[in-house]
């Protein structure tokens, strides 16, 4: 049975596994397909190998990997470096790989581009995304229409496109919305398993992180619920049938 690793990041239990059962439901994937890991609870198997699995699949997560060390708060700081120490073995081995907001901070940050808060940071909203030239061939992204609306919300960006990397998606208020390396290294700025639901839960518990003012949380609520977010979700399921 193809199964995929599934890292987590939320500390927040209702958040963590909200967003699980997110990519259960928009990958088309049964629990038994998926090997969890918390690492807000657990630490990485000693012997874990990333090639073992048909892919890797990073979550979002409160945490912002520019922030300074001492910044850190210590559980951020030990997901981070957990996160990170795989990714050599993944971009080494083009091994399948769909990192989710945080997961193109982690994996821009390995190929040594700047990820900041400098520029490109956007509210929590739904982006009005652009496949670019190159996205328009990529195999994973040609599942998307030419425009699309997703679910973003993120405090950090990607400054420059990594060297060697594709750039697959756009927007107006972020340029580097997904990106490839080699050819099955994927990542996303925008949330591609999250919905109104999921995205109405989200704005609860995070509404006191400083991704909005809290006298917000309302009006974003109502935003999420009117928006039309339906495209993203083909990414994940595309994503499970041709690496599962």
């Amino acid at each position: 049975m193809a199964r995929f690793l599934l890292l987590q990041l939320r500390p927040e239990t209702e958040a963590s596994d909200d967003e699980y059962h997110a990519f259960l439901d928009k990958g088309g994937l049964r629990e038994a397909q998926v090997h969890r890991i918390r690492l807000d609870r657990e630490a990485l198997p000693a012997a874990l190998d990333p090639s073992d699995y048909s892919g890797v699949i990073v979550g979002g997560g409160p945490g912002c990997v520019s922030d300074p060390p001492v910044a850190k708060d210590p559980v951020e700081a030990r997901i981070e470096a957990a996160c990170l120490s795989l990714m050599p073995a993944i971009t080494g081995g083009d091994i399948p790989f769909m990192g989710c907001c945080y997961g193109i901070g982690i994996l821009a940050h390995h190929l040594g581009a700047d990820v900041s808060k400098a520029r490109y940071g956007e509210p929590v909203s739904a982006a009005r995304c652009r496949l670019t030239s190159e996205g328009a061939k990529d195999p994973l992204t040609a599942l998307l229409p030419a425009t699309f609306s997703a679910f973003v919300g993120h405090k950090e960006a990607v400054q420059h496109l990594p060297a060697g990397a594709a750039h697959l998606v756009t927007s107006d208020g972020c340029p580097l919305q997904m990106i490839r390396h080699g050819r099955n290294v994927y990542a996303t700025q925008f949330h591609p398993e999250a919905d109104a639901a999921g995205f109405e839960t989200r704005i609860r518990i995070y509404r006191h992180k400083g991704y909005f003012p809290p006298e917000e949380a309302d009006a974003l609520i109502e935003m999420c619920r009117a928006a039309q977010v339906t495209h993203p979700a083909r990414l994940l399921e595309g994503f499970v049938q041709r690496y599962g």
